[in-house]
C-alpha cells in the first residue's frame, strides 16, 4: 500500500509492537506528529517537558521492561536534548531507538535553520545510527534499528529523517520482525571445559556479578550457578538484582562504594568470575592491585570487553543465561573443593564489618531502610546521581531484576525523575519511587509537570543536604575542606514546588515521621514530593580513595 514516509515510520513501530513512545513536537516532525494522531488508538504519546526527560524515560521503561525504549524529537536542538540520553543509555547497554527530524535533504549541510548533524554527533554513543535519504529505505532502516539496539549487547540506535521524506511516498509491505537470537555462537566447548577446570581448582571462589546478568533475564541461573559452587557473590552498581540481596551468597556492592566485605574478598580470592560485568574503574580502582591472588574468569556476550580492562585467565563469550546453562550442564555430578573455610572467613567479615551508621536524627539510610520495608522490597527504585545513588543502592534489599534503575556508566544527574516515568509508565501496577539528591532533582524537576498530566502515582524521595553532596563529600576529604561552588543555599520550597506542579508534597524533618509520612504518600496514589531535611555532613561509606586499592578503604561513618 501507498503511505507517506510518516505513516511507514508509524506501520514499522507497530511491527516492532510498539506501543509507547516519548517526545517533543517540533517543525521537522511535524508530518511525524499528524500520524501519530492518526494511530493515537494503537500508540500512545507522551509529552515530557523537555526532550531529554523523552530520553530518560525511554530508558527507565526500557530498563524496567525490558523492551526496546522509544523517544522522538525534532532537528536542532530537539536532536541535541536528546544526546545525554542517548548516552546514559549507551553507558548502561540499554536498548533505545532515538527518531529525530531534520531539515529537508536540498537544505542538509547549509547551516539551515534548526539543522545540526545529528548523525555526527551521536556516532561514538549509539550502536549505529542511520540518515534517512531515501523514503523507499525507510522500512528497512526502521527495521534495522530495532534489530540492532537489542541484538547482542543492547544499545541506543539513532534514525535522523529529514522533514520531506516524512512527506514523500513509497509502497510500505508489512514484514515481521527478525527474531531477536541469544549469541551462542563463541560459546565453545573448549571454552567451558577451561572455566570448569578453573572452578574445580578454586578454594576461594568470588562471583562478581554485574548488569549483563541483568539484561540476559540469568537470575534463575545465577542462583544455581552460586549453590552449586557456595561461592559469595559481590555486585556492580548495574548488577543489584540479579541475585535477591537477601540471599546467603550475596555480600553486597563491590568497588568505590562497595561492604568491605565484597573488597575484601575480591582481595583474598583464589578465583574471581565475572558474570556480565565490564571491570569498570569504580569496581576496579587500581587494576595492578585488584583481585592480586586471583586468577580471572569472565563471561560476557561483548568480545570487546574481555582483557580491556583486566586481563583473564579464561573467557566464554556469549550471551550470560545460555553461558551460564552450558556451564551448569559440565558442573552436573562433578565435585568441587570445599570452600566452607572461605565462606567461614566471609561471615566474619560481614560480622565484623556491617554497612552501618550513626543513629539518633533523621539519617539518608535510615530512611532507605524504610522505604525497603515499607514496600516489602517491592518497589522499582530510580534513582538520581551521587550521594543519593549510593544510600540507595546500600540501604534498598533488590529482590529480583530490572527494579534498580540508576544511570551506572554515566552518572547523569536529573536521570531519575523521567526515567522514573518511563517504569510507571511500563509497569503500571508498580510502586515506582526516585530517590534524589536536592542538586539532581533540581535539574530536571519540571518533568513533575509530565508526572501530573498523566497522574503517575510516582514518589519522589529527596534527600536534601543543601549541597551536591558527593562533589562537597570530595571537597572535604581531598581538598581540604574547600567547598567551592557545592553548597547550595537557595531558597527553594519542594513543597510548595511540588503543590505549584499539582502533586502533593511532604516536608520530613524528624526521624519519628518517617513511616508516618512514605505511609501517606503510598496510599495517594498521586505524584508525592517528600523533602527529607537530612544532615548536611552525612557521608557516603564506604569509600575508596583514588589510586588505592579496593582493600584500602574509609570506613568511618561521619566526623
Amino acid at each position: 500500500m501507498l503511505l507517506t514516509g510518516a505513516e511507514i515510520l508509524i506501520e514499522c513501530l507497530l511491527e516492532q509492537q510498539v506501543d509507547t513512545i516519548f517526545g517533543y513536537p517540533g517543525g521537522a516532525v511535524l508530518n511525524i506528529y499528524d500520524a501519530l494522531a492518526k494511530y493515537s488508538d494503537r500508540i500512545t504519546h507522551y509529552l515530557p517537558s523537555h526532550e531529554q526527560g523523552a530520553a530518560h524515560a525511554a530508558d527507565g521503561y526500557a530498563r524496567s521492561t525490558g523492551k526496546v525504549g522509544v523517544c522522538l524529537a525534532t532537528s536542532g536542538p530537539g536532536a541535541t536534548n536528546l544526546v545525554t540520553g542517548i548516552a546514559t543509555a549507551y553507558m548502561d547497554s540499554v536498548p533505545l531507538v532515538a527518531i529525530t527530524g531534520n531539515v529537508a535533504l536540498s537544505l542538509l549541510g547549509k547551516d539551515s535553520f534548526q539543522e545540526v548533524d545529528i548523525t555526527g554527533i551521536t556516532m561514538p554513543i549509539t550502536k549505529h545510527n542511520f540518515i534517512v535519504k531515501n523514503v523507499e529505505e525507510l522500512a528497512s532502516i526502521v527495521r534495522k534499528a530495532f534489530f540492532i539496539a537489542q541484538d547482542g549487547r543492547p544499545g541506543p540506535v539513532l534514525i535522523d529523517i529529514p522533514k520531506d521524506i516524512t512527506a514523500q511516498k513509497a509502497e510500505y509491505v508489512r514484514a515481521v520482525p527478525q527474531p531477536i537470537e541469544r549469541h551462542t555462537k563463541h560459546i565453545t566447548s573448549a571454552a567451558v571445559e577451561k572455566a570448569l577446570r578453573m572452578l574445580k581448582q578454586s578454594e576461594r571462589p568470588l562471583i562478581y556479578v554485574g548488569g549483563g546478568a541483568v539484561q540476559s533475564d540469568a537470575q534463575a541461573e545465577l542462583e544455581e550457578f552460586v549453590d552449586i559452587l557456595k561461592a559469595p557473590v559481590a555486585s556492580s552498581l548495574m548488577g543489584l538484582g540479579a541475585l535477591p540481596s537477601t540471599n546467603p551468597y550475596f555480600c553486597g556492592l563491590i568497588g568505590m562504594h562497595g561492604t568491605r566485605t565484597s573488597n575484601l574478598a575480591a582481595s583474598k580470592c583464589d578465583l574471581l568470575i565475572a558474570i556480565g560485568a565490564r571491570f569498570s574503574d569504580r569496581v576496579v580502582s587500581n587494576p595492578k592491585r585488584f583481585a592480586p591472588n586471583a586468577s580471572i574468569l569472565q563471561i560476557d556476550i561483548d568480545p570487546a570487553e574481555i582483557n580491556k580492562n583486566i586481563q583473564t585467565h579464561g573467557y566464554i563469550i556469549g550471551d550470560v543465561k545460555i553461558a551460564l546453562q552450558k556451564l551448569l550442564e559440565a558442573m552436573a555430578d562433578e565435585e568441587f573443593k570445599d570452600t566452607s573455610p572461605w565462606l567461614t572467613q566471609i561471615n566474619e567479615w560481614r560480622e565484623k564489618y556491617p554497612l552501618t551508621y550513626r543513629d539518633g536524627i533523621l539519617r539518608p539510610q535510615y530512611i532507605v531502610e524504610r522505604i525497603c520495608a515499607l514496600t516489602k522490597g517491592e518497589a522499582l527504585i530510580t534513582t538520581e546521581v551521587g550521594q543519593n545513588q549510593i544510600w540507595a543502592a546500600q540501604y534498598y534489599q533488590f529482590s529480583r531484576p530490572r527494579t534498580f534503575i540508576s544511570s551506572g556508566g554515566l552518572g547523569t544527574m536529573g536521570f531519575g525523575l523521567g526515567a522514573a516515568i518511563g517504569a510507571q509508565i511500563g509497569n503500571p501496577d508498580k510502586t515506582v519511587i526516585n530517590i534524589a539528591g536536592d542538586g539532581s532533582f533540581r535539574m530536571n524537576c519540571n518533568e513533575l509537570a509530565t508526572a501530573v498530566e498523566y497522574e503517575l502515582p510516582i514518589i519522589v524521595v529527596i534527600l536534601n543536604n543543601h549541597a551536591l553532596g558527593m562533589v562537597k563529600q570530595w571537597q572535604d576529604l581531598f581538598y581540604d575542606r574547600r567547598f567551592s561552588q557545592s553548597i547550595i543555599e537557595r531558597q527553594t520550597d519542594f513543597v510548595k514546588l511540588a503543590e505549584a506542579y499539582g502533586a502533593v508534597g511532604f516536608n520530613l524533618t524528624r526521624k519519628e515521621d518517617v513511616d508516618e509520612v512514605i505511609t501517606a504518600a503510598l496510599a495517594a496514589k498521586r505524584p508525592v514530593v517528600i523533602n527529607c531535611e537530612i544532615d548536611p555532613e552525612d557521608k557516603v561509606f564506604p569509600f575508596i580513595p583514588p589510586g588505592a586499592a579496593v582493600d584500602e578503604l574509609i570506613m568511618e561513618v561521619n566526623q
